[in-house]
């Protein structure tokens, strides 16, 4: 089996608050394959976006490794430290905080392609933007080239975000909560083009967004990583996770999704947590964070032992899971709130 372009190792982070520090990351651990889609889902503040700041050096790691094609980046320098910056790109969730007002497409697409050195000649570095713009369904292209990011829509900034990510002709994106801010009925389509540019580009995704009803569309044949106050708490492929849930957040989280037929709605099971507040990063709950709104509490097991993301011995998916008692064998059993 060919090595992951990219791999997690025990990743923490933590940020200072005054005198306080917030643990931000908890021990993530996570390998990406080639041409694979890996959506990160969960709640606003999981970790999430530190996460994918993370993987693309945006934000060191307080410890732990991040590796890129087997080498830590740590380590990277020079020619090897560029050739990782050309390799891995970050699509922003806000495109129109993400876009500098000042620039035009056109200078926005070929600073990037000037920096290293990929436009060629005037002639030729207008005829590469004119490819990105089109790769991304941009056209005309005229109407495109040399407008403002004020005179375009939101679906339109998100597009042109994501042919400034591909300028670098990169291997691994990250795509942080990018369709999150565009209308609804354009969302299919841009994930849909993100989809294609995979097959057609040979590009791995790292998807990350709040909606596991996205992720269940766009990672349908890749994996999902589901997070809880920053730690991984169930990792597996898509089908298996959507159809055999394993860890409680995650059954949760599925239960709360609206079903498109009416009868299916009617008739689904919606999980009542024990508690709807969530725990504040500076005062997590020892043990398992989820315990204390978790439905399948088990005393004197969740709120003592943190959880390790492990493959449960009586579970009957490939998922690994992060939670005691499933660790320990025992059965879950739904308490009513």
């Amino acid at each position: 089996m060919p090595a992951p372009i990219l791999e997690l190792k025990h990743v923490y982070r933590s940020f200072k608050r005054g005198r306080e520090v917030v643990p931000v990351l908890q021990d993530i651990n996570f390998a990406v394959n080639h041409l694979e889609f890996l959506c990160l889902v969960g709640e606003s503040g999981c970790g999430k976006t530190t996460t994918g700041k993370i993987i693309c050096d945006l934000l060191p790691p307080s410890s732990g490794t991040v590796e890129f094609e087997g080498v830590s980046i740590a380590d990277l320098r020079g020619a090897d430290y560029r050739h990782f910056r050309r390799s891995v790109q970050i699509i922003h969730q806000d495109p129109y905080a993400s876009l500098n007002p000042t620039h035009t497409v056109s200078e926005m697409l070929s600073y990037p392609l000037q920096t290293h050195g990929l436009g060629g000649g005037r002639r030729g570095l207008r005829q590469r933007i004119h490819d990105l713009l089109d790769l991304v369904d941009l056209s005309p292209v005229e109407d495109f080239i040399d407008k403002y990011p004020h005179q375009l829509s939101g679906g339109q900034r998100q597009r042109v975000s994501i042919a400034r990510a591909l300028t670098t002709e990169p291997s691994l994106i990250v795509a942080d909560e990018s369709v999150s801010m565009v209308d609804v009925s354009i969302r299919i389509g841009l994930l849909q083009m993100m989809m294609d540019l995979r097959d057609r580009l040979g590009v791995t995704i790292v998807f990350i967004t709040h909606d596991l009803a996205l992720a269940k569309y766009f990672a349908w044949h890749g994996r999902i990583g589901v997070m809880y106050l920053g730690r991984l708490v169930e990792l597996g492929k898509t089908q298996e996770i959507i159809s055999n849930p394993q860890h409680p957040y995650t059954k949760v989280l599925l239960s709360a999704i609206p079903e498109p037929d009416p009868e299916k709605t009617r008739n689904k099971q919606h999980i009542q947590l024990r508690s709807e507040d969530i725990p504040r990063l500076t005062e997590l709950p020892p043990g398992c964070s989820f315990h204390p709104r978790c439905p399948w509490f088990v005393e004197g097991l969740c709120d003592e032992s943190v959880p390790q993301l492990v493959s449960p011995p009586l579970a009957e998916t490939e998922a690994d899971v992060a939670c005691i008692p499933l660790e320990r064998g025992h059965e879950l059993v739904l308490h009513d709130a």
